[in-house]
């Protein structure tokens, strides 16, 4: 165990206060959240039904049932009846408390206040309805983390429009494999975006995308580098003209539940991204129970994720306005001027909850960055990460290097149900190399081969009753057949994510990887995630990527990894990694291969593509290259077994 929340910490946490109401109304115990977790899978309407009134949603229509049948997935039906507005929960505070806070590296400062943004999400939906937009036309950005990025998502919303979204670092083509598949009426761009403090251009990539999209009716351009330059930009309205003069009042249109809200995409390694529609209902509560319960979030708080709004994180932290709280937006590179450049914000800013990835925290650790010789982050109550594991080193490295008072949320879920399975908890303990627990609602299991669910037993994350925040739909799938194949071939009428996963006996979950790029060495079932988390631990290496080769009807493990500089692959370093793996995972972890390269592929989004690599050193074809932040790299891996 590396964490206790005190008493003070836990008695006023959201969760406590939740967990005392339903105990009160449905005679359960206060202090055992394992329970009452119970209790909201056996109970799904009566427990999303508190959830409802508990998060204050506001609504027009209220529904006339919870779901018809929690049972049915995909195809439940959630809050039938019931009429509302994404973008109006999000609104809901209108004064001059501090909204959003922007840093584009060290280069741009600002705040808005929500009587500002209520303001300029008005005179941008103005804009909107006069350029034709209706009901469930679609709006894309290409664009940076910034104000205007969440005023016009809200704008869009307001109307219901279907946002979706891609940050600047993408490709031509990974855009275009997205956007063409949802026909967007209008593109929204910043003309550039800052990276290790110089100003990169997008507008020729906006006219090379532009050029493949005939659906697009408008394009609305924001100058954001100082650099903005309409010729030879056709239909281009300028960000500050958008709405002037207009004193059309801010209308929330009210929809049903189910009312489209976002689309968005899988990482596309494998073959074109798979654009997947989330409600804005399902997206609103899920979010609403996860941010202010799981993640302890109040009103008044100042919260923060890195991420570009080409990942999930931007839209779940997004939804944190709806409690009030002031969202900290970054853009750029989280180590520019220097390795501890965001932890200098969290302390200039007072961030009571920080959120990042594994991979940053295992930077920030490789940098030799110290952040309690920077601050002791009196105000820091939460620090959250996603994206990959995080190893035991991360989590060691938190409570000895950061702060030993802290609660450390480890979380996982993904773009497919845009939210979480299992996530933080502000009254359970922190234990190393554990999540802390599954979410309320959120009936998960782990099964065995045979499908049959285990405890202290390596299996695949499944969850057995539906919840309101899965896809409504694939777009463009007729009778639902991508999505069906997607969740539901393995397991019939049961969702089966695609992790490997262990559950622990006092309720905590370890991430083992996933399961398509899970290693099968003589017929035993290894999680990648075991292995990194040992190698990634020895001193000369920087990165790893681990995948299995199958020779002679076998799969044997091989390691690539990346070092240090300075440091080379020899027979020492060799026989340390592999007496490393065998003593603290087991001999048939032991890769039979080891082979250094100089760099490992990730998404933009940062996550190792393991399926890649795996494909390439069996001579098949890879899909979409252009989901991949350094495609190059790739090169390295042909034949590297011949």
């Amino acid at each position: 165990m590396l964490w206790k929340p005190k008493a003070s910490y836990s008695i006023n946490s959201n969760m406590q206060k939740f967990l005392n109401h339903v105990a009160l109304r449905y005679d359960l115990p206060r202090n055992d959240y394992r329970t009452v977790h119970g209790w909201s899978i056996e109970n799904t309407e009566e427990f999303w039904a508190e959830i409802w009134d508990y998060c204050d949603v506001i609504y027009s229509t209220n529904y006339e049932s919870v779901v018809d049948n929690p049972k049915k997935m995909p195809g439940a039906s959630w809050f039938k009846g019931s009429r509302l507005n994404f973008a109006e929960n999000l609104l809901k505070r209108n004064d001059d408390h501090v909204a959003l806070i922007f840093r584009g590296e060290d280069t741009v400062k600002r705040e808005i206040t929500y009587k500002q943004l209520n303001e300029e999400v008005r005179r941008v939906a103005a804009g909107f309805k006069n350029m034709g937009v209706k009901i469930g036309d679609r709006i894309a950005a290409f664009m940076p983390n910034m104000p205007e990025t969440i005023i016009a998502m809200l704008a869009a919303t307001s109307m219901g429009a279907i946002w979706t979204s891609t940050s600047p670092d993408f490709g031509i083509k990974g855009v275009l494999d997205r956007f063409s598949q949802i026909e967007p009426k209008l593109i929204i761009a910043a003309d550039g975006y800052f990276y290790k403090g110089k100003a990169f251009d997008s507008l020729e990539k906006l006219k090379g995308i532009l050029s493949s999209l005939p659906s697009v009716e408008k394009v609305l351009l924001v100058d954001y580098t100082g650099n903005l330059n309409t010729t030879g930009m056709k239909n281009a309205v300028l960000w500050e003209e958008l709405g002037k003069g207009s004193n059309d009042p801010l209308v929330f249109e009210q929809l049903p539940f189910d009312h489209p809200l976002y689309i968005m995409y899988s990482s596309g390694t494998t073959g074109l991204p798979k654009s997947i529609v989330h409600s804005a209902g399902g997206t609103l509560v899920q979010h609403l129970k996860e941010l202010i319960l799981h993640s302890g979030i109040t009103k008044d708080q100042t919260v923060f994720y890195f991420t570009t709004c080409g990942w999930m994180m931007w839209n779940w932290i997004v939804s944190s306005l709806a409690i009030g709280s002031t969202l900290v937006l970054y853009d750029g590179n989280p180590f520019y001027p220097g390795p501890d450049a965001l932890i200098k914000m969290a302390k200039e800013l007072k961030i009571d909850f920080f959120g990042t990835s594994a991979k940053y925290i295992a930077s920030l650790e490789d940098a030799g960055v110290i952040p309690s010789e920077i601050d002791s982050f009196p105000h820091l109550k939460v620090i959250a990460s996603t994206g990959s594991p995080l190893s035991n080193d991360s989590f060691e490295y938190v409570y000895k290097k950061w702060k030993s008072d802290v609660q450390l949320s480890s979380i996982a879920g993904g773009t497919d149900i845009i939210s979480c399975f299992i996530l933080g908890n502000p009254v359970l303990p922190v234990y190393i190399g554990e999540i802390q627990c599954k979410g309320l609602g959120m009936d998960v299991d782990c099964y065995d081969h045979a499908g049959n669910g285990v405890i202290n037993e390596q299996g695949e994350l499944v969850c057995k009753t539906a919840f309101p925040s899965m896809p409504v739909y694939f777009w463009n799938d007729t009778g639902n057949k991508k999505y069906h194949a997607a969740y539901f071939e393995e397991y019939t009428g049961i969702w089966h994510h695609g992790d490997f996963i262990e559950i622990t006996e006092h309720g905590g979950i370890k991430m083992l990887g996933r399961s398509d790029s899970t290693l099968n060495p003589q017929g035993v079932r290894i999680g990648t995630a075991e292995i990194y988390r040992v190698v990634e631990s020895i001193s000369e290496i920087e990165d790893s990527v681990v995948v299995g080769h199958k020779i002679d009807g076998d799969e044997e493990v091989v390691l690539f990894v990346k070092l240090k500089n300075g440091s080379n692959l020899d027979e020492k370093l060799e026989k340390n990694l592999r007496s490393s793996i065998k003593n603290n995972c087991s001999p048939r972890h032991v890769p039979s291969i080891i082979i250094q390269v100089p760099d490992i592929p990730y998404t933009i989004n940062g996550k190792k593509v393991e399926i890649a690599i795996k494909k390439i050193i069996h001579g098949q074809p890879i899909g979409n290259k252009d989901a991949l932040a350094n495609p190059e790299c790739l090169e390295h891996f042909k034949g590297i077994l011949n």
